[in-house]
This record gives structure tokens, C-alpha cells and sequence, in this order.
């Protein structure tokens, strides 16, 4: 038998609050057509009723109490928009408790305490849904759990932060320094006044940690992602890049591999003919590789009102859906495994290595020498450029373990003719 109506609280009503608002009020008939009932908002959680939000929700739905949503009977769905950790984590517990399925968009929340909010899902014969949690809009974390779940998926790479891409992409058409797109970004409001979570890594660190959980079947949680942010990146190594035909992207690349599975954020070489190269602006984009399928990408805004809304209300629409006809949603924890997580140090690539040294007879060699006795070969050598007594050395190694990479660097750091080692960066996205 089915419902008459499903009636939704929603917790929020910011940025992504109001578009879920809108895009239920303005598609309504639409919705009710797909899923065959009324899907509509009857309770919203908010601070200030009297704030002004440029909607005008009827009489009686604001409401500053959350038990008016959380443990009304009333309630079929619960969608948390207030984000973070505290008090979102307890509230949502709640509602899970009490056998409400829960839709979010918080990336924090599910990065940190999937397992046990799962856990508590499946205990009390409901869901947590979290399309809205990784790449706004973009549809990927139902394709990874339904259409790719025949394939055994075997990287993951992307673009999941549209405020470093942004700034990548300005700092490489424009040729400038990190500082002055930085202060833009934060001028146009794609970046936030402390922009830490972006510019370091973290936020695509958490989005990758939800990513490679769902692709490997193996609970990856925040503390097993390697970070690094892109505050290193200068205007030099975006051109240097360039000569070599590479583009620079910040990359969450997830992988498996016999010695386990590698989650780490990091900028890139990337070479420009990759479908990720193309990638600009504050766009996102997820390349899948699967051993059926192949080679598949997603690509579409990551982040913003509509988009973010967009996916919150189609967990929404599938949730009602299951609630109309009293099935279960199928969208559960599928991280039945216990998969090792592989050290940095084991992971393998290509590096980009930028040198500042004397120019003077002897100090490629000896260079060079450093790296061969901790096993790095050198694919390429190029001297960039001299001023005065010193030359700019820019190198290409071959495929290497990152512990040798460092050893070898440290090594070098330490001679007597390098004045510098400016920067390295990890290239991907080739045969290597």
C-alpha cells in the first residue's frame, strides 16, 4: 500500500537549503509524477524565522526546535543542510534512530562517521543517502554503487575542488602567482576568507576518502589520505609544465593495488591530451577506471546552490519512492571488506623535480649520481634558464617509488652546489 504524501524536514535552509526549497516547489508536479505521490516540505530548522532568505515558506513550517522534525511521527524524510560536524552528527543519529532515512550533503560527516551512521541506518531498517556529499551535481556515488557495481573498479582519479581548479586554471592562463588568484577567488566568493580546507587539500581529501570507501568495498576514512595542497605551485612550474605539454590540476587519486589501496590529494602533471587536463574554471570531474568498462569520466559543476540541490533531491525522490511502497532503499554500506591502506612511501609515479644550483662544471653529475644511488632514473634534464652564477635544473625521472624519491632529495638538499630544491611534483595519467 502506498503513501498519500511524503513529507520532508528539512535541517537548513542556507545556500543548498533554498534550492532544494525551490526545486521541489517549482518541480513539484514533475516529482510527484516520477515517484507517483506528493513529495513536499512540511517542517524547516532555522535559526532566525525572521531572516529574511528571498523565499517565503507557508505559515508553521519554520521552526527553531528540531525535535519538531527529528521526533515527529509525522516525518517521512530528514535532509541535513546544516553541515559540519556538530550538531548535525547528533541530530542525524537521532533521526536514524527513530527510523527515518536521512539524506545529506555533508562531505565532513560521512568522511568521519560513516561506518557508525550506516551502522545505525541498517539497524533501524532505514538509509543514509549522500549523492550531494562528493561533486555537487555530478552524479557518482549511485553510479559507483549501481551502474559500475558489476565492474572491480580500479582508479579513481579527479577534480573535486572547484576552487583550486579555479585557480589552477587562472594561474595558467594568466601566468599568475598563487597569492594575487587567491585573493580573486576570494573576491568572486569561489574561495572563503580562511581558505585552509581548499587550498591544503582537506576537502577533496574527504571527498576521495567517500569515493574509494564505495569503489574498493573497504572502509577508507580521513586519516588514511595522504594531503598536499597547492600552495607550492608557482607561475615557473605552471610553464615549465607547459614545455613538457602537461597541464597542473589538483588530483584526488584513489587506486588498487597488490600491496593495498592508495588514497592520496596532491597536485599533478597531468599530460594535456587526458580527458582531466581539459577539465577548467570551477568545474569538476571523476575519471573511473573499471576492468569491464574501461575508461569513464563524470564531468559537470561540483559545488553551488542548484547543482549541490540538485542531487540532495534526487536522494530525495528515491527515498520517497521507497517509503511510498514500503520497500527498503538498496542504497546501503557495500564496505564488506577489510583492505590494507599502502603507505606513501610504496606508492609509484613519474616526478617533475625542479632544482635551484651552481652553475658550474660537475653538479649534474653529481646530481644526477644522488638520485642513481637510491635507484631514480632520469627520463629528462633540462637547464631552464641562468642568472648570474646560477642555473635552474628542471628533471623527468621514471616511473619510482616515492621512498626512494625522498631519500634521493634529501640527499641533494644537502650538496654543496644545489642552492634549492624548489619543487616536485607526481605526474600521473600516463603509461608509465
Amino acid at each position: 500500500m502506498s503513501h498519500s504524501a511524503i513529507s520532508v524536514g528539512l535541517m537548513g535552509l542556507g545556500t543548498v537549503g533554498r534550492g532544494v526549497y525551490r526545486i521541489l516547489l517549482d518541480n513539484s508536479e514533475n516529482i510527484r509524477r516520477k515517484v507517483e505521490v506528493p513529495v513536499e516540505i512540511t517542517k524547516i530548522l532555522v535559526r532566525d524565522p525572521a531572516k529574511n532568505r528571498g523565499l517565503e515558506p507557508e505559515p508553521g513550517i519554520l521552526t527553531t526546535e528540531v525535535s519538531d522534525i527529528i521526533d515527529n511521527p509525522g516525518i517521512d524524510l530528514v535532509v541535513e543542510l546544516i553541515g559540519g560536524i556538530d550538531p548535525a552528527l547528533d541530530y542525524v543519529k537521532t533521526a536514524l534512530s527513530n527510523g527515518k532515512t536521512v539524506i545529506t550533503a555533508n562531505k565532513d560527516m560521512v568522511a568521519l562517521h560513516g561506518k557508525e551512521l550506516f551502522e545505525l541506518a541498517e539497524a533501524n531498517n532505514c538509509n543514509l543517502l549522500f549523492e550531494a556529499s562528493v561533486a555537487g551535481g555530478i552524479p557518482i556515488i549511485r553510479p559507483l554503487k549501481e551502474c559500475l557495481a558489476a565492474n572491480r573498479i580500479q582508479e579513481i582519479m579527479g577534480i573535486i575542488n572547484g576552487t583550486t581548479n579555479y585557480m589552477l586554471t587562472k594561474m595558467t592562463a594568466e601566468g599568475s602567482d598563487f597569492t594575487e588568484v587567491l585573493q580573486e577567488a576570494q573576491a568572486k566568493g569561489f574561495a572563503e576568507s580562511d581558505p585552509t580546507a581548499d587550498i591544503e587539500g582537506y576537502d577533496a581529501a574527504r571527498k576521495i576518502a567517500i569515493l574509494s570507501s564505495i569503489a574498493f568495498n573497504s572502509r577508507v576514512t580521513l586519516n588514511d589520505v595522504y594531503v598536499e595542497g597547492i600552495t607550492k605551485i608557482t607561475s615557473k612550474d605552471i610553464t615549465y609544465a607547459r614545455e613538457l605539454n602537461y597541464a597542473i590540476k589538483l588530483l584526488a587519486i584513489a587506486k588498487e593495488t597488490g600491496e593495498g589501496i592508495e588514497v592520496r590529494v596532491h597536485p599533478v602533471l597531468i599530460p594535456v591530451t587526458h580527458p582531466l587536463a581539459s577539465v577548467n574554471d570551477v568545474f569538476n570531474a571523476i575519471f573511473v577506471r573499471g576492468d569491464a568498462v574501461g575508461d569513464t569520466m563524470f564531468y559537470g559543476r561540483g559545488a553551488g546552490e542548484m547543482p549541490t540541490a540538485s542531487a540532495v533531491v534526487a536522494d530525495i525522490m528515491d527515498a520517497a519512492r521507497c517509503r511510498s511502497h514500503n520497500v527498503p532503499s538498496y542504497i546501503g554500506c557495500t564496505c564488506y571488506e577489510e583492505k590494507p591502506v599502502k603507505p606513501m612511501g610504496l606508492t609509484e609515479s613519474k616526478y617533475y623535480i625542479r632544482l635551484q644550483v651552481a652553475d658550474r662544471p660537475g653538479v649534474l653529475a653529481s646530481i644526477a649520481y644522488a638520485f642513481g644511488d637510491k635507484d631514480v632514473s632520469l627520463a629528462s634534464v633540462i637547464q631552464e634558464e641562468t642568472e648570474g652564477e646560477l642555473a635552474e635544473l628542471v628533471m623527468v625521472t621514471h616511473k619510482v617509488r616515492e621512498r626512494n624519491l625522498q631519500e634521493a632529495l634529501e640527499i641533494i638538499r644537502h650538496l654543496s652546489s644545489v642552492i634549492d630544491v624548489c619543487n616536485f611534483i607526481r605526474v600521473e595519467g600516463e603509461d608509465q
